[in-house]
This record gives C-alpha cells, sequence and structure tokens, in this order.
C-alpha cells in the first residue's frame, strides 16, 4: 500500500481532491470501521487546538486506531530543549502516522522530510491548514452540489488566515471566483493575489461589507481575527470587529448560500444567524470527522476500494 503526507492541499490534483470527497461521503455514511485496527496515531499539538485535535483523535478511535501524544509542548521535552527533528524522530518510534499543529510555518514539510512515518499537518502556523481545507471542500460540494464555477467570499483576517490561503490553492482545478473582504491591515497577502493571477483565478478585494456586498455569494467564508498572531495589541483592537455578520444582512443571499466558519467563532457572526438555514458552520465541523478518516485513509495507503468492500463496518 503506497503511503503518503498530508502536508498541503497544493500537492494534490483535482482528482485526488475528488477522489477524498469519495471517500469522505463513504465515512459519512458508516463511520465506524476497524480499518485502522492495530494502529497506532500521534496527535502533536504545539499550539491550541479544540475541533482539529479532537476530530482528528475521534477519527482514530472510530477507524480502531489507538491515539498517543501531547497537547501542549510544555508538556513534553521540547520545554528542556529538544529539536523538532529530535522529537519527530524519537515519536516515529511508537506511532504509524503523526499529526502535528506547529507555530512555525514550514513546520509539517520539514517534518516529512525527517520523519519515517506518514506526516498530516494540522496547521502550521499563517501558512497552511489542509486537513480544514478538505473539510471545507466537502462541506461546499455537499451544500452546492459541485465545486465548481462559484462565487465565494473569504471575509475577515485574510492575512493570517491559513484556512482561507489553503482554500484558495485547492479551488484552483475548479474555477471559482473569490471576493476578498478584509479591512487593509488584513488583507490577502499579495503572494496569494499572485497566486490567482498565475493560475486564472479571478479575485475582487472589498473592504465594505453589507447586504449588497455579499448578495451573489454561494459560499460566504467568515473567519475570526486572529489575536494570537498580532504582535502589536493596539492594532488587534482596531480591527478585531470590523465585519460581524448579523442576520438582516442575509434578506438578499441567494436560496442555496451557505456560511462557512473554520471556528473558533468570537464576535464576527452573530447568535441570531444561528438559526438562518444559510449557516452551516456547526455542520461543517461535524463534516471534519468523515474528511479527517479520509485523510487518515490516503496517508496510510487505504484505498476507496478498501473502504467500498470493508466489512468491518460498525453499525
Amino acid at each position: 500500500m503506497e503511503k503518503h503526507n498530508f502536508v498541503t492541499i497544493a500537492d494534490l490534483s483535482k482528482e485526488q481532491i475528488l477522489y477524498l470527497i469519495q471517500m469522505a461521503q463513504a465515512f459519512e455514511k458508516y463511520p465506524n470501521r476497524e480499518l485502522m485496527k492495530g494502529k497506532i496515531v500521534a496527535t502533536l499539538f504545539f499550539e491550541p487546538s479544540t475541533r482539529t485535535r479532537l476530530s482528528f483523535e475521534t477519527a482514530a478511535n472510530r477507524l480502531g486506531a489507538k491515539v498517543i501524544g501531547f497537547t501542549d509542548a510544555k508538556a513534553s521535552s521540547v520545554s528542556k530543549g529538544e529539536t523538532l527533528k529530535d522529537t519527530i524522530l524519537m515519536v516515529a518510534n511508537y506511532a504509524d502516522v503523526i499529526v502535528m499543529r506547529h507555530y512555525i510555518e514550514g513546520a509539517a514539510q520539514y517534518a516529512c522530510e525527517v520523519a519515517p512515518v506518514p506526516i498530516v499537518n494540522a496547521g502550521d502556523g499563517a501558512h497552511m491548514h489542509p486537513s480544514q481545507c478538505l473539510l471545507d471542500l466537502y462541506s461546499i460540494y455537499k451544500t452546492q452540489g459541485t465545486l465548481d464555477n462559484l462565487n465565494i467570499y473569504l471575509v475577515g483576517d485574510l492575512k493570517y488566515g491559513r484556512t482561507v490561503h489553503s482554500l484558495i490553492t485547492a479551488m484552483r482545478h475548479f474555477n471559482p471566483t473569490f471576493h476578498f473582504v478584509a479591512p487593509k491591515e488584513l488583507s490577502m497577502p499579495n503572494e496569494y493575489k499572485l497566486y490567482c493571477k498565475e493560475n486564472g483565478i479571478r479575485f475582487q478585494e472589498h473592504t465594505a461589507f453589507n447586504d449588497k456586498v455579499i448578495a451573489d455569494a454561494d459560499i460566504l467564508y467568515m473567519t475570526r481575527v486572529q489575536k494570537e498572531r498580532f504582535s502589536d495589541l493596539m492594532e488587534y483592537e482596531r480591527v478585531k470587529n470590523t465585519y460581524i455578520l448579523k442576520c438582516e444582512m442575509l434578506h438578499l443571499a441567494k436560496p442555496n448560500m451557505k456560511i462557512l466558519h473554520p471556528l473558533p467563532r468570537v464576535n464576527e457572526i452573530s447568535y441570531d444567524v444561528d438559526d438562518n438555514p444559510h449557516a452551516y458552520y456547526i455542520q461543517q465541523a461535524q463534516n471534519g470527522l468523515y474528511a479527517r478518516e479520509a485523510i487518515f485513509s490516503y496517508v496510510l495507503g487505504i484505498t476507496l476500494d478498501d473502504v467500498l468492500t470493508d466489512t468491518t463496518i460498525i453499525v
């Protein structure tokens, strides 16, 4: 069985993305399996996490694997000065796959260059969040019936938002039109605008955020302003509540428009939106389980045929 790393969504072809979506569909139908029975998953979280860590651990448990790891680097030998290389090599002695979140951009790429077992990137700084991206793609596919030719509005922290950076690279295969809605301080970095131009991805930039601006959206992707990325807290205070989605702003929305958010939410979506039929962020988080089951299968060489013909389903 061919094994893979899962470090950036940019490494995946259109066919591979659609293949993983098919796999996630199969896991949504029957999430409880024993396809990973006897395997050990190590979760190394050098940064805080709730949904990502719990959904990876749940995915491993539902597939029959066991989980080891840490949720706070201060409780590991990193606090004694152990290097990332040594941590990865040591943990690889005990695990079949390593899921890692790290605050340094490129840490996951470095880990996969030294590790003898597959590495899954659970977020590296403000760079990439490929597993979130796969569940986002699955959520878009489920709600829109396609990934092709969609108007996708990315709102909020586009400077530090690794989820939106990953989504741009993944959607290059599907002819999207992006709308970047952000204050100047949090605008989409030039490298991603250049990426769009090089890959023929249409985009527009906005600073206004109101019912008319978002009326043509198929997907409205909200993000929080990430306090932990700011070196200047005064700048954070200036921009943290720039864009707040309220229920009355949705009266012009397309019938099938869905609101996504990688969570956690702070103030950027009012609670009155939760009961609106356009809200999809809670279901989106649930989709993370099925997407991450698909990721584990992919990195361990478990094929779609293996999943579809699996006889270890636990009802």
